[in-house]
């Protein structure tokens, strides 16, 4: 027996709609009821006297036939509405046929006119959809029905004695026909319910890998040869800050730089063993990196498996074995390094107190005591880096939290009011380690009063948040009026010892950089229009988080 998996239906989603042998079978009966009747119907109007059909009683002949058509076409309306009973509606067919044909051979004036080779195929066709007892009982009812017209046919007048026998013979096949057809029906059934069975469990595997798809971990995109989109999951959408993003749609028309980079990989201009391909996301938020697999063997053109990777989260994989190495390394420059440029910075401050020194050699002092303190300030910022303790992230309100920030962060640089204001903006919640996210803005603000306000010759610092337009993610822009970073310089700002300013050690934004990617959030700079910078710093959603938990 087949295993009813109707629980695993229902809790994987599939719906059954297609109808059993039983259901067909009452389809096709209905079907061919329909055809008979209108070939009655054309009978009674165009035939001639005299009637070879309806002729020992032409009035119950039509009459008949009318009210056998209109309960056909009544019972094929119930079967199309599907609110019924097979059973049920085997035996209201059952009833009609036999009373109807019966009627019909009768008015026709016995079995001589065949008609009863139709009453036949309706009750062995029906009598499949019933048990075998019921099915030979419905046989016997339709054989003495037959029986029976032909008696009154016979008593009337209107056949003779020898029209018994095809009488009897069609109810004697009736019988044969529905005892013979039982093992073929049983067969048939069987290889149905195989047949449903492995039907159920394509669907339920089906309905499995699309949903072990769906939940991967790894982001994947399936593409055609033509470019189309043709599976997408739930984390490939997210990764691109897409979650509308559907297949069917056209590669260039959604990811141009993906595009651009597949076709790059079909033309073998990529060297993979140097660079991994890369491209932003929709919202400019995320770099992603690319990872591409023929899923045919014509790997210049044919549909191919895309593997995408956010870059912060591969940067943050490795962030325990480079906080480790910048420990051993800070460790070594502590006693190394430090004390020896205390000493030569103590010396320098002896010297430069001395009266028996000219100009000259003064200014050779204040170049020793400039360089050992910016020195020192590289030991402690790597030494700040390493020490960084783990994120623990909580719920901020930005606008309350920068806020607060302006007022600690004004009266420490004694700033005027207005100098560092908060732009109109809407309150998002955040989720980051208060302390990393201190750190991150107090340094971006200090070097637009540092260098940007100064270079543009007024103190202007402002604060913006909200949420992006595509993927929804909040975010914190810190904005100057300075005159911007170099276009060769955006690239490396955030690589360590990168510095476009004198004295600058160039390892703030670095900084900034780890703490974010510590707390899973990016950072990351673009140009203001009006002339300046713009920090953004993307966090992540922690409703989005809330949900997948």
């Amino acid at each position: 027996m087949p295993i009813d998996n109707s629980s695993n239906i229902r809790r994987l989603g599939l719906v059954t709609d297609e109808p059993d042998l039983n259901q067909r079978i009452l389809f096709l009966v209905a079907g061919f009821r329909l055809l008979l009747n209108a070939g009655l119907i054309l009978i009674a109007v165009l035939q001639s006297v005299p009637m070879y059909i309806g002729g020992h009683f032409p009035a119950l002949f039509i009459t008949i036939t009318c009210i056998y058509s209109i309960s056909a076409v009544i019972i094929a309306l119930i079967l199309r509405g599907g609110r019924w009973r097979t059973d049920t509606m085997a035996w209201v067919q059952l009833i009609a046929d036999i009373s109807c044909m019966s009627l019909i051979i009768y008015a026709s004036g016995g079995s001589d006119s065949g008609i009863g080779g139709f009453l036949t195929v309706f009750v062995v066709a029906i009598g499949i959809t019933l048990p075998m007892l019921a099915s030979f009982f419905a046989a016997a009812i339709a054989s003495l029905a037959i029986l029976l017209a032909q008696s009154l046919n016979f008593l009337e007048g209107a056949s003779t004695a020898a029209e018994f026998i095809p009488a009897g013979i069609v109810g004697a096949i009736m019988l044969l026909m529905t005892a013979a057809i039982r093992p073929l029906v049983r067969k048939v059934r069987e290889t149905e319910e195989l047949a449903k069975q492995r039907g159920i469990d394509l669907k339920n595997l089906a309905e499995l890998n699309n949903y072990i798809i769906q939940n991967l971990r790894e982001a994947i995109i399936v593409i055609d040869e033509n470019q189309y989109i043709r599976l997408i999951n739930q984390k490939a959408a997210e990764t691109l800050g897409t979650p509308e993003l559907h297949p069917g749609k056209h590669l260039g028309y959604v990811l141009p730089q993906l595009l651009s980079l597949l076709k790059k990989w079909h033309a073998r201009k990529l060297d993979l063993a140097r660079d991994t391909p890369n491209f932003l996301s929709t919202d400019g938020s995320t770099v992603i990196n690319a990872y591409f697999a023929p899923l045919s063997e014509n790997t210049k053109s044919g549909p191919v498996l895309v593997f995408l990777e956010d870059a912060s989260l591969l940067a943050e994989k490795v962030q325990q074995s480079k906080l480790a190495a910048l420990g051993r390394f800070s460790a070594s420059i502590a006693h190394e390094i430090r004390n020896p440029v205390g000493a030569l910075s103590h010396a320098a401050q002896l010297l430069h107190e001395s009266t028996n020194i000219n100009q000259q050699d003064k200014r050779f002092i204040e170049i020793i005591q400039t360089n050992s303190h910016r020195v020192s300030d590289i030991i402690d910022n790597i030494l700040q880096l390493s020490r960084k303790d783990t994120a623990k992230p909580q719920r901020l309100h930005l606008e309350n939290w920068c806020k607060s920030f302006i007022i600690e962060f004004a009266s420490t640089l004694e700033l005027y009011e207005n100098q560092i204001s908060i732009q109109k903006s809407t309150d998002v919640e955040v989720e980051m380690a208060p302390s990393h996210l201190h750190q991150i803005v107090w340094n971006l603000c200090e070097n637009a009063v540092k260098y940007a306000s100064e270079a543009a010759g007024a103190i202007a610092v402002e604060l913006s948040f909200g949420r992006l337009p595509n993927s929804g993610r909040p975010f914190l822009e810190i904005h100057d009026h300075g005159p911007g970073i170099p276009a060769k310089l955006e690239e490396t700002i955030f690589e360590p010892f990168a510095t476009g300013q004198a004295g600058g050690t160039g390892l703030g934004l670095y900084i900034c950089r780890e703490l974010c990617e510590r707390n899973r959030a990016t950072i990351r700079y673009r140009p203001r229009e009006s002339g300046g910078s713009i920090f953004q710093i993307v966090f992540t959603d922690p409703g989005r988080w809330d949900t997948q938990e």
